[in-house]
């Protein structure tokens, strides 16, 4: 058997088995803003462009004082975020409709066969309607934790653009600990950190992967019968 025929057959028998261990380490989706990390800008090239432009070594928007606190300001620069989420909501509903009725009638006599003739004919009919019905719906969601995200843009009002993950793996399966959002840097305290609830269109997510999280997920053909049952 020539070497290529042996590589072909080789790739065939390994394909399967590559396929079996991506399926096995799906990472869960996403919908975080992306990149969810960034590097910062080499000062030495930022440095050189200045010294080209103006002929001058320093740089305001990449220099830092002596004096000055080191909260986050630049791309690459880290937040800490205490999350700190406990939502909760409920409502309930009731309804109740009732209808009545009757109708009543009486006629004379009877005419055409003698024995009708003293016969009096009377008619009655009632009606019922009631519908009712109740609806409760109850949510509760409590999420804490500390996670560090990375500036990944620094918006032109000097709000900060900030993404990251966190992944923990325990046993055979991984947690996934995502968060973004617009950070205004106003609200971050001098231990360069802030509250999630004072992160604007804030998106926290919490996933995992593996045999436990596999087992609660349908399979896809008992998925596609679904769609296809009336009832």
């Amino acid at each position: 058997m020539s070497n290529r025929l042996l590589r072909v057959r080789n790739t065939l028998l390994i394909l399967p088995a590559v396929l079996l261990m991506a399926a096995c380490t799906t990472v869960p989706p996403t919908n975080i803003h992306q990149p969810m990390t960034a590097r910062p800008q080499q000062r030495s090239d930022a440095l050189a462009a200045n010294l080209a432009a103006t002929g001058s070594i320093y740089q305001a928007g990449s220099s830092r004082t002596l004096f000055e606190d080191r909260r986050a300001r630049y791309v690459g620069d880290t937040i800490t975020v205490t999350i700190t989420e406990n939502t909760s909501a409920s409502t309930k509903s009731n309804t109740n409709v009732s209808k009545t009725g009757s109708i009543s009638a009486s006629a004379g006599p009877f005419v055409g066969s003698p024995a009708n003739w003293f016969r009096p004919a009377e008619m009655s009919a009632n009606s019922s309607n009631v519908a009712a019905g109740k609806g409760d719906a109850a949510a509760n969601n409590v999420f804490t934790g500390t996670i560090t995200v990375t500036v990944i843009e620094v918006l032109p009002n000097g709000n900060l653009l900030v993404s990251g993950e966190k992944q923990v793996a325990i046993g055979h399966g991984q947690e996934y600990i995502r968060l973004s959002g617009i950070v205004n840097p106003y609200f971050v305290n001098a231990a360069n950190t802030i509250p999630s609830s004072q992160i604007a269109d804030a998106r926290i997510e919490y996933k995992e992967s593996g045999t436990i999280s596999e087992a609660q997920v349908m399979g896809w053909l008992a998925r596609f019968f679904l769609t296809f049952l009336p009832f």
